[in-house]
């Protein structure tokens, strides 16, 4: 039986009926990749101050009274019980000051704690947001909020948001990548997951704990086949698959998949050489560290530099020990921003050095804060709890004003007061460096658009350049 005949056909239906045939399927998808490295899903809305970001994600939250957010409240009112509905610790000893000193740093004269020696010395290349705030004090949601802007797993993370609107730069590697030491991140996958967005904005999730290359990117490299043997598989397999495709009316998992498999094909080209910081000079790995985070901070400036747009970096020491100071807070902290401090300026300098730096946002921070009192009653071996009221982000780079604080919290650290910033204002902002209208950065999914910063956000203006 004739099929009926229609009048309305869509373009790849028009394209399968012409002459042209596979070659102009073949060249759709190269203008179609040329077009996505351009402009992406939706392009830039203005000129961008970043081409890239870097997060290096202090996972369990760092405390901002130890780090950037002096207190000296703290010491006069040692031992007081604090007050209001947020202080649920009727066993605690009260405010527990700081031992760490802090100084000023830099042309700037940023107050930075004695904890943080490195990053010290390049606060002048940095914004200190000491006015964070997000809406649960405890780990998972707040992580989900962190990166997702939403308290459940539901929702596709800033990185995807990234990819999807501004697209790759480099086909040779995936547009996103995020690099952790240990598979037992907290909440895991969610925190980088594409969600509904198409597949190909989800994250490549990378295991640092061994740098050896074959291990990082295993199963890349085809050790059987020439470049020429798998390019003409690959040729054959992708004409099989437009036609599956053009029957699916462009099936956006489907095409997706296809993306993939090209990538993959293509990070044989790259990824093994990207991926090998054993490249670098005894110097530079020096510079860094050797720690697991030191490696991961190398590795993520490798990948910026060879066109990777969003680089996601999760801390772990050595003892695989989160920023989770609950119990014996002074002796951890200090142990904790050893590795990271040092990793973290190493990399700032490094990506100025190489100018990269002035298009490359660098974040350092957590999920929240931790609390200006202690959480046992006993001081020794105090530690702090979970402050979501109240916390420091760190930035630099990517059109960030360098050398200056935006925002406060109250006398004991225990509230933002001034400048207020949301986690949805931190994402909101972070996409207006990297060119995106927060409020214009949509996509259409089940019966509504969705967007980042939800219904709420507020760029922070004033710590642009």
């Amino acid at each position: 039986m004739n099929a009926p005949f229609s009048t309305e056909i869509n373009r790849r239906e028009m394209l399968r009926r012409c002459t042209a045939g596979f070659g102009t399927l073949g060249l759709a998808g190269l203008l179609g990749r040329e077009q996505a490295r351009a402009v992406g899903a939706t392009g830039p809305h203005f000129a961008p101050k970043a081409k890239r970001v870097i997060f290096l994600f202090m996972n369990g939250g760092p405390s901002h009274v130890d780090t950037f957010d002096p207190k000296p409240a703290l010491k006069k009112h040692e031992d007081t019980q604090p007050t209001g509905k947020i202080y649920k610790k009727p066993n605690s000893s009260g405010f527990m000051p700081s031992p760490f000193k802090f100084s000023r740093h830099g042309q700037s004269g940023i107050e930075v704690s004695e904890s943080l020696p490195y990053l010290s010395q390049v606060i002048d290349e940095c914004c200190v947001i000491r006015s964070m705030y997000t809406d649960v004090p405890n780990h998972e949601p707040a992580l989900l909020q962190m990166h997702t802007g939403n308290v459940q797993p539901i929702r596709p993370s800033i990185g995807s948001w990234l990819q999807y609107g501004l697209g790759t730069l480099n086909d040779n590697l995936p547009g996103y990548v995020v690099l952790r030491p240990t598979n037992k991140i907290v909440v895991g996958p969610a925190l980088w997951s594409n969600s509904f967005l198409p597949a190909q904005h989800q994250a490549s999730s990378v295991l640092t704990a061994d740098m050896k290359v074959d291990k990082l990117v295993a199963n890349v490299r085809n050790t059987k086949l020439t470049h020429r043997e798998q390019r003409q598989q690959l040729d054959l397999l992708n004409r099989l698959n437009q036609l599956h495709l053009a029957k699916r009316n462009n099936d956006l998992e489907l095409n997706a998949q296809i993306k993939a498999m090209e990538t993959a094909y293509r990070m044989q080209f790259e990824a093994m050489d990207t991926f090998d910081v054993e490249k670098e000079s005894a110097a530079t790995r020096d510079k860094y560290g050797r720690t697991p985070f030191a490696n991961s901070c190398l590795l993520a400036r490798r990948l910026v530099e060879s066109g990777v747009r969003y680089v996601g970096v999760y801390y772990v020491n050595n003892g695989n020990q989160p920023w989770d100071t609950h119990q014996n807070h002074n002796a951890g902290h200090t142990k904790l921003c050893k590795d990271s401090d040092k990793a973290t300026a190493a990399l700032i300098s490094d990506l100025k050095e190489r100018g990269l730096l002035e298009d490359t946002l660098v974040i350092w921070g957590g999920e929240f804060g931790r609390t200006p009192y202690s959480q046992q009653k006993e001081k020794k071996n105090a530690g702090r709890d979970h402050h979501s009221t109240a916390f420091s982000m760190l930035l630099a780079g990517g059109g960030v004003r360098g050398g200056m604080t935006y925002g406060t919290s109250d006398e004991f650290g225990m509230h933002a007061q001034e400048n207020r910033m949301h986690v949805h204002d931190f994402h909101a902002t972070i996409l207006h460096l990297m060119g995106i209208d927060h409020e214009k950065l949509t996509y259409h999914w089940s019966g509504r658009d969705f967007r980042l910063t939800d219904v709420h956000g507020n760029v922070a203006h004033d710590i642009i350049a």
